[in-house]
C-alpha cells in the first residue's frame, strides 16, 4: 500500500461521504484531495470497519456513475435531486 497523506477527521469524513455517494465521481475526490481511485480504496480500507469496507466495495463494483468517462452524458450534477431531503 502506498503512502496516503494524513487528513483531518473532517476531511476523512468528507472523503468517506463522497466515496459512498453514487453520483460523486472519483475524479471529484481526486480534484479536491489529490487521491486516485486506488488511493480512495486504500483510505476506505483503512478508515472503515472491515464489514463496512466490504459493503462499500460490493456497492461500488461496476458502478458507472463513479467514473466520469463511463457516466451517461445526461448526468450533469454530482448528486440526485432527491438525495437531500428538505
Amino acid at each position: 500500500m502506498k503512502h496516503i497523506p494524513e487528513f483531518s477527521s473532517a476531511d476523512q469524513s468528507r472523503i468517506i461521504e463522497m466515496a459512498w455517494e453514487d453520483r460523486t465521481p472519483f475524479e471529484a475526490i481526486a480534484t479536491l484531495y489529490a487521491l486516485s481511485p486506488s488511493d480512495v480504496v486504500d483510505c476506505m480500507r483503512r478508515w472503515l470497519a472491515p464489514s463496512s469496507f466490504r459493503l462499500w466495495r460490493q456497492r461500488m463494483r461496476g458502478r458507472v456513475t463513479k467514473h466520469l468517462s463511463l457516466r451517461d452524458p445526461a448526468v450533469l450534477r454530482a448528486y440526485c435531486k432527491t438525495q437531500y431531503k428538505r
